[in-house]
């Protein structure tokens, strides 16, 4: 089988970026990443070493993959710090100790659960890991005084008709209320963007292991359609929305147009020289539709210094209605069924309206 560059399966030029502003903020900065063996976390990583940071915080769950980055950030910049936490974003007195020991001027919030379908069948998962989780790391940047948080957020947010996506448009609320609230010097800037290539669970994972294993291919849906960037560039403009952000804003990306995912399974069939692979559809799974978006029909965008990047107009929320609902939505997710979480969400959100789920009875 041939070897498949996954710049090939991009329908444009890769994004190039000016860093010079990157490093001149980073540069000599105590930066936290949680999430940071993930896909992202770990580019995020990788990229903000580069930059000089005086210190880096790396928080993640899963032991191996936290073990395995901090072997990578030895080998490959050796003259940097690099401190390990093992620990969930749950986990308030642990994060504690973390923020008042090492002081992060800088937090990249990346931590998430992700999977579509997994957080269908988990609601309480899914508002106890992004949302609750978010709120703590929030919380404890405003008490530690940290300059500026920076939350990694999804096109899924837009509209959302799943659970996951739904508990990433709570997390965005609550970080732009927390943001306008007083009494606080941080900072808090949320980035949306869609699918990266390549990521952990993601389809060109699957379709390579689907190659080796000499097909088929499976597609959920031949209209399905998905906004795609390489894991290095939304990295990159992670960082440059950094350097953007004043505070409040949601940071939108040009990811160009939307692929079929069909097309990329053909795309990828063709450049591994493979024979006879065939593409098979197995239908929508729960809560997934056929297009993503970047922004709700009622908001709109502003330009910034840089093209690629556009600050998106979106309703914003008293702080006080919004930690109040968060709190309900975290009691319901300890003591209530998966029904009530996903009734709340809803209230909370009015958007969200489910698709292929189970959910739908609620949307009538």
């Amino acid at each position: 089988m041939n070897r498949i560059n996954l710049e090939d399966l991009l329908p444009r030029n890769p994004i190039e970026l000016d860093r010079k502003e990157i490093a001149d903020y980073l540069r000599n900065k105590v930066v936290l990443i949680t999430g940071a063996a993930g896909s992202i976390g770990s580019e995020l990583s990788r990229q903000i070493a580069k930059y000089a940071p005086r210190l880096m915080i790396l928080i993640d769950f899963a032991e191996t993959p936290l073990h395995n980055l901090l072997l990578e950030m030895k080998k490959r910049f050796p003259e940097l710090e690099s401190i390990p936490i093992l620990t969930s974003i749950t986990d308030k007195r642990n994060l504690e100790l973390v923020f008042g020991l090492y002081r992060p001027q800088v937090v990249f919030h990346a931590a998430a659960y992700k999977h579509v379908p997994m957080m269908e069948s988990f609601p309480a998962k899914a508002v106890q890991n992004n949302c609750m989780g978010t709120r703590i790391v929030a919380d404890l940047a405003v008490k530690f005084g940290v300059g500026k948080f920076v939350m990694i957020s999804s096109d899924k947010a837009v509209n959302p008709t799943n659970v996951m996506g739904c508990s990433k448009r709570i997390c965005e609320i609550y970080c732009q209320a927390l943001d306008k609230s007083t009494g606080h010097q941080t900072q808090f800037v949320t980035t949306r963007f869609g699918n990266v290539l390549g990521s952990n669970g993601s389809v060109i994972p699957i379709f390579m292991e689907q190659l080796r294993e000499g097909g088929p291919l499976t597609v959920t849906h031949p209209d399905i359609v998905r906004f795609f960037m390489l894991i290095p560039e939304a990295c990159e403009l992670v960082l440059q929305a950094c350097t953007l952000g004043k505070g409040g804003e949601i940071f939108v990306f040009d990811m160009g147009r939307q692929v079929r995912i069909a097309d990329l399974a053909q795309r990828m069939i063709d450049l591994s020289g493979l024979k006879g692979i065939e593409i098979v559809y197995t239908g929508l799974r729960n809560g997934e539709k056929l297009f993503e978006e970047v922004l709700n029909q009622e908001e709109t965008t502003l330009p910034t210094t840089n093209p690629k990047i556009k600050v998106a107009k979106v309703r914003e929320y008293e702080f006080g209605e919004v930690l109040r609902n968060e709190l309900a939505l975290e009691e319901l997710s300890y003591h209530s069924g998966d029904f009530n979480i996903v009734r709340k969400m809803k209230d909370i959100v009015p958007e969200y309206k489910s698709m292929h789920s189970k959910y739908e009875i609620l949307d009538s």
